[in-house]
């Protein structure tokens, strides 16, 4: 008997669903990913159909990824991948460690909240499009999936974001791993077989005919992986062909030599069960001598998996932006695939070792470490760098006669100190370390070696981002204004976010003026394009409104005479942009446009509508342009937000209705904070993720009892 908050009882339920809707739509391989505790990575919680080993390289994806799983996450919406061809040309991260033919539907799995996303994968076989009815039982599978993941959480079992990801069965009857089982699998997939394999790559039957080609007995065979027990066949390139197999579901074959010369062709078949293998002789001429010599190799090749665990890895630092995205990804991914328990990534900085992050380490010990000179002798990272030859010690004794004070900081047993340099230039130094004593085998760290090179070029890279990023914020905050007067009677607030691409910079801006006792100005523009040369232009805009505005000039001619100062300076850049004059005293707002998308007006009783402003042309184009007057009244407790089309703009999506659903949003917020108020406009606007324009939102609260008692 189980308790209600069993989790026994609730992964039961759930991991059942889970498997029926792979089983239901014919997917041969399903994964459930779930939303970990800090928002920024999903997990994988349950998998079917494939060993927990496969999906190692993305057992976590970033919710910012450009991946299928985190798209449809992101988005809230079903993603569909017809063909390898397909996948590549819209998801070539992904298609780099996915290079087999598939077909692939990644959908939210989504209820009150966003617990997460639902993977499946089919055989390249099936047709490369999805049918009304499968698209609706995925929809449904995934919302029961979130109603079995709430009912957990009320009895007080949320999804862990600390669990290992389970692997539960794809068929529906149980299945014994008895070769007599094994053997009735495989004469149903193949007639006269010699030897099946499970999905683990663990082999199940054996046949005579087999043992007499492998030159092996059937119990050093059975229950091992072939690449482990027959030494000829520990090459990746092998471990690969099976991995295609169970990943497409389609036949595959390979040659391989057994020593001294017997050339044997082996042919997989794959199901949802495991993989029936034909081993015949070849008749075949060997092939060159590279490839005939792999079973006289000394060292030990590397790993299919850990292979592809670093192929994932290098996909991933080519797209990485900030020096804390290669940290995390190194952390996500490297640390993982050698066993590391600790990680310190450093750059080298006028003479010094500069941290710049590191896991599985006391805070106390990373700022004695911080700041040492390139040259220390103090642990084995200033010699690395400075020779470009990586360190390994395998414990801290081998450690403590070369660098005796190193051990006993760390509290560490093993350590990999790997310099990063690019051209004979150093960038910084990775050091992995590990909790107990370990061995690093040649291959291992032949493998670390390449990998220190693709971390230095994307530490570099981000460096020199990050450095980009600084400029450009310093320069962006520069022309915008540093806080925004206090005036009575009104309650103000005003946010600025640039694009997620290029520069981080722009053109969007906005300023509050202060005319007097009884009136105030609200200004917000939009200069095409999000550059430096964006942000001068709308340095100029903005001084020259203010200039005009200080005086008492009229709203038209403000922007008149902001206009013919942008068409004598001929940037060649265009501006929209609203102004408003608030009276207080006449209770009225006078405004001019611009271009500009109107101003949203929201009433004491909530009403909420765009206000109905005649635009003029954009600032720039003609110099004698006239810019109509629009009054509206100012009555108490109204609410005006002024916005740019970064907020409002999306493919496909009419504007007019961009602007309406923008209102609806402002109706249902609470005005009580502003800034929590623009936090909801922002939400409902999706901007969390890409933002291909800048946003600039000012909002403005008209508390008419403050500004008469003052």
């Amino acid at each position: 008997m189980t308790s209600a908050g069993d989790p026994v009882a609730d992964n039961g339920e759930l991991d059942a669903v889970f498997a029926d809707t792979a089983r239901r739509t014919g997917a041969s391989i399903g994964a459930l990913y779930l939303l970990t505790p800090d928002e920024q990575s999903l997990r994988l919680d349950v998998l079917c159909g494939a060993p927990a080993e496969f999906a190692a390289p993305w057992s976590k994806v970033a919710v910012a990824a450009p991946a299928p799983v985190a798209v449809a996450f992101r988005e809230e919406h079903l993603v569909w991948v017809g063909s390898q061809e397909e996948m590549a040309r819209t998801y070539p991260r992904t298609s780099v460690v996915l290079p087999y033919p598939l077909v692939l539907a990644a959908a939210p799995v989504t209820g009150t909240r966003r617990w997460g996303a639902l993977l499946l994968m089919w055989p390249a076989t099936r047709p490369p499009y999805m049918t009304g009815r499968e698209r609706g039982h995925i929809t449904a599978s995934c919302r029961r999936l979130a109603r079995l993941l709430e009912e957990a959480a009320e009895r007080g079992r949320p999804p862990s974001g600390d669990e290992r990801t389970r692997v539960v069965p794809l068929a529906p009857e149980d299945r014994s791993d008895s070769p007599a089982m094994a053997a009735a699998d495989f004469a149903e997939r193949l007639p006269g077989g010699s030897c099946a394999l499970n999905l683990e790559g663990q082999v199940t039957y054996v046949s005579s005919g087999a043992c007499d080609l492998l030159d092996c007995e059937a119990g050093r065979l059975l229950g091992t992986v072939p690449w482990q027990s027959l030494r000829w066949l520990d090459d990746p390139t092998y471990e690969d062909r099976y991995r295609a197999a169970v990943l497409s579901r389609e036949p595959v074959s390979f040659t391989a030599c057994r020593p001294p010369d017997h050339w044997l062709e082996f042919h997989l078949y794959p199901d949802a069960s495991g993989i029936s293998i034909r081993i015949v002789p070849s008749g075949a001429q060997p092939p060159p001598a590279p490839a005939s010599s792999h079973s006289a190799r000394p060292a030990t090749p590397a790993r299919a998996g850990r292979l592809y665990q670093l192929t994932h890895l290098a996909a991933g630092l080519t797209e990485v932006v900030g020096v804390q995205d290669v940290v995390a990804l190194v952390a996500e991914q490297v640390m993982p695939a050698f066993g590391a328990r600790g990680l310190v990534l450093s750059t080298a900085e006028a003479g010094r070792l500069r941290i710049t992050g590191y896991r599985g380490y006391d805070p106390h010990i990373i700022e004695r470490l911080d700041g040492l000179s390139v040259d220390t002798d103090f642990t084995p990272a200033g010699r690395a760098l400075s020779s470009g030859v990586p360190a390994f010690f395998s414990d801290p004794e081998e450690m403590r006669r070369l660098y005796p004070e190193a051990p006993q900081v760390s509290g560490k047993q093993a350590w990999a100190f790997l310099p990063l340099i690019i051209s004979g230039r150093p960038v910084g130094c990775c050091i992995l370390s590990y909790d107990h004593p370990r061995a690093f085998p040649a291959e291992e760290r032949a493998v670390m070696t390449s990998l220190a090179g693709l971390i230095a070029q994307a530490l570099d890279r981000a460096r020199l981002y990050d450095t980009k990023h600084e400029l450009a914020h310093g320069l962006q905050q520069a022309v915008l204004p540093r806080a925004l007067p206090e005036i009575a009677g009104l309650r103000v607030a005003a946010r600025y976010l640039p694009a997620t691409r290029g520069m981080a910079i722009g053109g969007d801006f906005y300023d509050l003026i202060r005319l007097g006792d009884t009136a105030a100005a609200a200004v917000i523009g939009d200069v095409q394009g999000h550059n430096v040369a964006a942000a001068a232009v709308m340095g100029q805009v903005r001084t020259g409104i203010y200039a005009h505005a200080t005086v008492g000039t009229s709203p038209d001619q403000i922007l008149a005479r902001t206009n013919r100062l942008l068409a004598d300076l001929a940037p060649d850049l265009f501006t929209s942009c609203l102004y408003a004059r608030l009276d207080f005293a006449c209770r009225r707002v006078t405004l001019a446009s611009a271009g500009h998308p109107p101003p949203l007006l929201r009433l004491a009783d909530g009403d909420t509508r765009p206000a109905d402003v005649s635009p003029g042309p954009l600032l720039g184009i003609d110099p004698e342009a006239v810019f109509p007057l629009t009054e509206i009244p100012l009555t108490p407790d109204s609410t005006l937000a002024f916005y740019t089309d970064g907020l409002i703009e999306k493919p496909g999506t009419d504007l007019d209705d961009a602007i309406a659903g923008l209102a609806h949003h402002l109706a249902h917020a609470d005005e009580r904070d502003l800034d929590l108020l623009i936090d909801h406009l922002l939400s409902k606007a999706g901007t969390d993720g890409q933002r291909a324009d800048d946003i600039a939102l000012l909002v403005l609260h008209h508390d008419a009892v403050h500004h008469d008692a003052g």
